[in-house]
């Protein structure tokens, strides 16, 4: 098994503190009317009390999957 890298590196300490998959938070991204990564972050951070690595790892990871 390999370990990944990037922004997926933090996806088991998001699963863990959070308690939703990761698909969860991207559907949210995707959902959110939000476009530019900083303005998708900061929503994650304040209204969803995600920390900023945390959020900044998913934004990241959903927008290079073409997730908006």
């Amino acid at each position: 098994m390999t370990t990944p890298n990037g922004p997926a590196s933090y996806f088991p300490a998001i699963e863990k503190k959070y308690g939703q998959p990761i698909a969860h938070w991207q559907e949210l991204i995707r959902s959110s009317p939000l476009t530019k990564h900083m303005e998708l972050v900061a929503w994650l951070k304040q209204d969803h009390g995600l920390g900023h690595g945390h959020a900044n790892a998913l934004v990241k990871h959903t927008l290079d999957e073409g997730g908006k």
